[in-house]
């Protein structure tokens, strides 16, 4: 019989690279210094609660990312008459239909912003479609805590799955590894 790996080794195409309470709290002028040019968003419960419209804070956030030089553009799942207005609000490009995990929408945004996976970003609330369709791509990940627990039963069952590879990313992290 095989012995499971150490720390469930299988789940570190999951981890994300940075796990914080909130977008709204990323560092992003060190990011912009370390290189970084563009930055994927996911929308619900990442940047506003789940379905709300774009906010003053969602507003603010975006005006003074694009002042500081960062490119951005926003990747959902979600149909286009979620993500158009949303979007129209921020003043960015979106990718709606995303199909997240799956790379091909975090390649389309990129390429709306012109940048590349070494210059790119990508923050989400999810691991198993933002973080892991991120790390496919060959993306920086930064996952963020959800703005709302109140949410959708297909999105609270990935929720409950998603804690023994929170519990394994975070035991590393304090670790050290």
């Amino acid at each position: 019989m095989s012995e499971m790996p150490k720390g469930f080794s299988f789940f570190r195409n999951l981890y994300p690279k940075e796990y914080l309470e909130s977008a709204y709290v990323i560092d992003f002028e060190s990011l912009y210094k370390e290189g970084y040019r563009g930055i994927l968003f996911d929308i619900d419960n990442t940047l506003v609660c789940h379905d709300a419209p774009a906010d003053e804070r969602s507003i603010g956030l975006f005006k003074r990312l694009h002042e500081m030089g960062f490119a951005t553009c926003l990747i959902s799942n979600n149909k286009e008459p979620r993500v158009t207005p949303f979007a129209k609000a921020l003043d960015t490009p979106y990718v709606y239909k995303a199909g997240k995990p799956k790379r091909r929408g975090y390649l389309e945004g990129m390429g709306r912003m012109g940048t590349d996976e070494a210059h790119t970003l990508f923050v989400g609330d999810q691991l198993f479609t933002d973080v892991w369709g991120a790390n496919r791509a060959g993306m920086y990940s930064i996952l963020v805590k959800p703005m709302n627990p109140k949410e959708e039963i297909q999105i609270v069952v990935k929720r409950y799955l998603e804690k023994p590879v929170l519990y394994c990313y975070l035991r590393r992290k304090k670790r050290g590894l």
